[in-house]
């Protein structure tokens, strides 16, 4: 039982419901300003659309959990919503109240919709009634299945509701200490994602609060938002991490890069330092040292747990309807109590944060982005959507994807063979990091661009268009074919494609093909792919002049030779005596053949690094031709 997967699809589609919050906050917010005379009513009607979120949030985790356990399925989500109302209307006939047991109901709806949905989907019925089969069928079970959840949730009414206040109660009983704990664990979580199934308890489940109309709203949150004044307890401690830890980690970071990288260190960084304080979004900058030295993580989270109790012993309340970011702090001021002390927190905290992360890199050695060459947050990231091409050659292809979904800052994959996937190709695309939780469950963290990247890679998988794809041809550093020291090459007279400088002498086949040409000599081979690319390798820059000397050839016309395969090997040191330039450039010499190019980012690669350019070909017509 793939375990860890279901973990992972269940904690995403409890994350869904979250995108409504901000809408409900901002609209509350501007209910609550002052209006001029005569426009009362309209503030009061924000107020009321603004609360009427909160009111609906079992509703709302009952369509999103459905959807995000079937990959969106329609029938699923429909089925949810209006079981969840006819368990509603159920059980208030039965006891002539509404059921207290916030999101639960929703959330327990939701899953017994999707499993009806993966149960009925396929399932044929006689003709003469298969319109009543199939995804039609799971409305029809869900009647039944509503109204017999209903019947058991007013059986053992009282036992739940007892049941889930005394949890409840138990949990905030421990005061700071218990916000300590969520603290550490949460920050512990983030990295398989799984945190998401933590702050559903604290944030939508723990604590009671009636409201002046007689509702009853529970969890952090939505206490928060109905302004009962014991709510916050799971949120105020987060602000001084995401609005000053996080960003002055990003600062150290920058400050310990070595020179020649800093610029681009530089820009990267403070764009991640910028978004965890705008926005509280932190994983570019958590996941930039999580690897490379997870005890520091450790103390990260302790520290993080300490934050928690110091706030709740301060007695700050403050809240936040998506993260604790800037942006939040001030939208939801108005409601909270004793906020302005976050602010000597967060500075004490960014001061502690900055010193101790630099001594720790220095002291340690800690490869944080621009302490060596290839740093994966680098140049280009921006440009990582138009790259999702080679973003799924480095995953295995299409063929080794069986899911593929993402959350705000990561893709969250199912691959038939993890094996496949090239951890150095990934970070050269972008990604800060890449986590095995087995049974083939992957994250590959690429911020906020996540959703962006996954967009771009179901068109691609959707279109089933074919790419051709490219490997490193050798060890060094990918340059663009215009920084050739050669205008024949540089203005891509020869052809279309990318150049490399060599680090060491060994060239090996970027793609599967028959050698069609090797030179005189032996500095340059030609290979045409199986569908008619004509690729050829050149190695160095005026170096036909050496007569073959340097050179050593493995390969002869006529041989087939696979992607990663030895072609030629060359003194590295002599090239540079005798040759103008180490630049490689590998170029297809027909690009009238090709529809469209993707190129990872020109910087460091390694030999056989998979996804460095790939290509689209153009269609053949039917008479021989190509379409444009």
């Amino acid at each position: 039982m793939n375990w860890m997967g279901n973990l992972q699809q269940f904690g995403r589609s409890l994350m869904l419901p979250m995108i409504a919050l901000p809408a409900a906050a901002i609209l509350m917010r501007l209910g609550n300003v002052q209006w001029p005379e005569g426009m009362t009513n309209f503030g009061e009607v924000l107020t009321l659309a603004g609360s009427s979120i909160f009111l609906f949030l079992p509703y709302i985790f009952a369509v999103c959990v459905a959807l995000g356990l079937t990959d969106n399925a329609a029938p699923a989500g429909m089925s949810a919503l209006w079981s969840y109302y006819v368990f509603v209307q159920v059980t208030t006939y039965l006891t002539d109240h509404k059921l207290h047991i916030g999101v639960t109901g929703g959330i327990i709806i939701g899953v017994i919709s999707a499993i009806a949905y993966h149960r009925f989907k396929d399932m044929k019925l006689p003709e003469y009634i298969q319109f009543f089969g199939g995804p039609r069928f799971v409305p029809i079970f869900m009647s039944a299945a509503a109204i017999l959840f209903s019947y058991i949730m007013v059986f053992l009414q009282s036992s739940i509701e007892i049941g889930l206040k005394h949890y409840s109660n138990s949990i905030l009983e421990l005061g700071g200490f218990g916000a300590f704990i969520y603290g550490v664990l949460h920050r512990l979580l983030v990295p398989s994602g799984l945190h998401h199934i933590l702050n559903n308890f604290a944030w939508f489940q723990f604590g009671a609060y009636e409201t002046e109309d007689g509702n009853t709203v529970f969890g952090d949150i939505p206490r928060f938002f109905a302004q009962d004044p014991e709510a916050g307890m799971f949120m105020a401690g987060l602000y001084p991490i995401m609005m000053f830890a996080l960003p002055a980690i990003a600062f150290a970071i920058i400050r310990e890069a070595r020179e020649d990288l800093k610029p681009r260190v530089k820009a990267t960084f403070m764009t991640a330092a910028l978004t965890a304080f705008l926005t509280g979004v932190t994983e570019p900058i958590e996941f930039a040292f999580l690897f490379v030295a997870p005890y520091l993580f450790l103390v990260h989270a302790l520290l993080s747990g300490l934050a928690m109790w110091i706030t709740y012993a301060l007695d700050i309340h403050h809240g936040f309807s998506f993260s604790a970011g800037a942006i939040d702090f001030m939208l939801n001021a108005y409601l909270s109590k004793n906020a302005l002390l976050i602010i000597p927190i967060g500075v004490i905290y960014a001061i502690v944060y900055y010193f101790m992360f630099r001594w720790a890199i220095r002291k340690f050695d800690i490869q944080t982005p621009g302490r060596e060459d290839g740093s994966p947050l680098d140049e280009g990231v921006g440009d990582i959507p138009y790259r999702a091409p080679l973003v799924l050659q480095a995953l295995g292809g299409k063929s080794n994807i069986v899911k593929l979904e993402a959350c705000i800052t990561r893709l969250r994959l199912t691959l038939d063979n993890d094996r496949k996937m090239d951890m150095t190709a990934l970070r050269h695309l972008g990604a800060v990091g890449v986590i095995r939780l087995g049974g083939g469950n992957v994250q590959v963290v690429f911020g906020t661009f996540s959703e962006l990247i996954r967009e771009e890679m179901m068109k691609i998988m959707h279109r089933n268009l074919e790419h051709i794809h490219f490997h490193s041809p050798l060890q060094g550093r990918m340059i663009p074919l215009e920084e050739v020291p050669d205008p024949i090459f540089s203005a891509k007279l020869v052809g279309e494609g990318v150049a490399f400088l060599p680090d060491r002498g060994e060239l090996v086949s970027p793609v599967s093909g028959l050698i069609k040409h090797v030179h005189p000599s032996k500095h340059a081979v030609g290979i045409e792919t199986e569908e008619g690319l004509e690729v050829l390798l050149h190695i160095g820059i005026d170096t036909s002049s050496l007569n073959g000397q340097y050179f050593d050839v493995h390969v002869k016309e006529g041989d087939h030779v696979e992607q990663g395969e030895l072609l030629v090997r060359f003194n590295v040191a002599q090239l540079k005596k005798h040759a103008k330039s180490l630049a490689t450039p590998m170029v297809i010499t027909n690009p009238d053949k090709v529809k469209s190019w993707n190129f990872a980012p020109f910087k460091a690669v390694k030999k056989g690094q998979a996804s460095v350019m790939s290509v689209i070909m153009k269609e053949e017509q039917p008479d021989g031709g190509k379409a444009s």
